[in-house]
């Protein structure tokens, strides 16, 4: 198990590299003049040279990238254009939000997807199981930005519970998070696009966890436990759900990248103030290093969480770990 640790941490490295590389080409590839894009067409001559040699759009792709990468090593991401600040702060100061929004869709989603694992486990080939099925297949359908406008169309629109948008965020008001009126601001804010994001990654999982999960909660130590007296709660709590969240441990970690990408839109829908509606601004003001950044910090995350959910699996299953 030590050893896999290590293993996966050296690979960090070279993983992180060839996204940074990924996201550089891209970039470069757009089509058009950042500079003429960011100051107009109106801008002269001399202040478009200005802006490109800041931008180091006068230099060869490898070499901005090297330059790049060096920086981000020394915690320097470069100086948004469109913000006229430097990006690594702008980035971390939306980042608090968009991991709270997909910590919150990956968690909830994880929770009604194993529930409705174990409930077509438990009523295998019964009604109950084709309805959760049929459920789960509904839930994996549907776009996130649709559920989404469903969402605030009946909670907000029509019944007036929860807010389609507007929270004031803490992070960017200085407002201490720990007062209850910014808890329950947050609250009332994260439920709708948290919930958006929670029922696609719910289907998923929950479909992943419905092919192995009767095998696990009818298998044979389960019943000598029912033999011994043990009651089908803590059968289930303690073995069955063990078993079904290691053989699902791997999609949850997909799902959170599902979510991370995922709330780009959503943010831009509920107004959530968060690094996808950054990138969005980042996109249309043609701010390469701003979305450069952003887009890098979000795959350092999805690359961590996928490292998470694998030594929890290996936790879970020590089989795995031996492979």
């Amino acid at each position: 198990m030590g050893g896999y640790v290590v293993k996966r941490l050296l690979l960090l490295a070279p993983v992180l590299l060839g996204v940074s590389l990924v996201v550089f080409a891209v970039m470069a590839l757009v089509p058009g003049d950042p500079a003429l894009a960011i100051l107009g067409p109106y801008a002269t001559p001399e202040r478009l040279a200005e802006l490109r040699a800041e931008l180091h759009l006068d230099q060869p792709w490898w070499r901005r990238w090297l330059g790049w990468v060096a920086g981000i090593l020394q915690g320097e991401m470069g100086r948004s254009v469109s913000l006229e600040r430097p990006v690594a702060a702008a980035v971390l100061e939306r980042l608090g939000p968009t991991l709270l929004l997909a910590g919150a869709a990956l968690a909830l989603g994880a929770v009604l997807g194993l529930a409705a694992g174990l409930l077509a486990a438990l009523r295998h080939n019964r009604i109950t199981d084709r309805l959760v099925t049929l459920t789960v297949l509904l839930g994996i359908s549907l776009p996130p930005f649709w559920l989404g406008l469903l969402l605030i169309l009946l909670f907000a629109v029509w019944l007036g519970w929860l807010p389609a948008s507007g929270m004031v965020t803490p992070w960017l008001t200085g407002t201490d998070p720990g007062t209850a009126a910014a808890a329950a601001d947050i609250l009332r804010n994260l439920l709708l696009p948290s919930l958006s994001l929670a029922l696609v990654a719910a289907g998923v999982i929950g479909r992943t966890g419905r092919g192995p999960a009767p095998e696990v909660v009818h298998a044979g130590h389960h019943r000598l436990c029912r033999a011994r007296g043990l009651t089908e709660r803590r059968i289930l709590l303690a073995h069955a759900l063990k078993g079904v969240l290691a053989r699902v441990m791997p999609v949850i970690g997909l799902q959170a990248g599902f979510v991370l990408g995922g709330a780009v839109y959503i943010e831009t829908i509920f107004q959530w103030p968060g690094l996808g509606r950054l990138l969005v601004d980042a996109i249309a003001a043609r701010d390469l290093l701003l979305v450069q950044g952003g887009v890098m910090v979000l795959a350092a995350a999805y690359v961590l969480v996928n490292l998470a959910t694998d030594l929890a699996q290996h936790a879970l299953d020590p089989r795995t770990a031996a492979a």
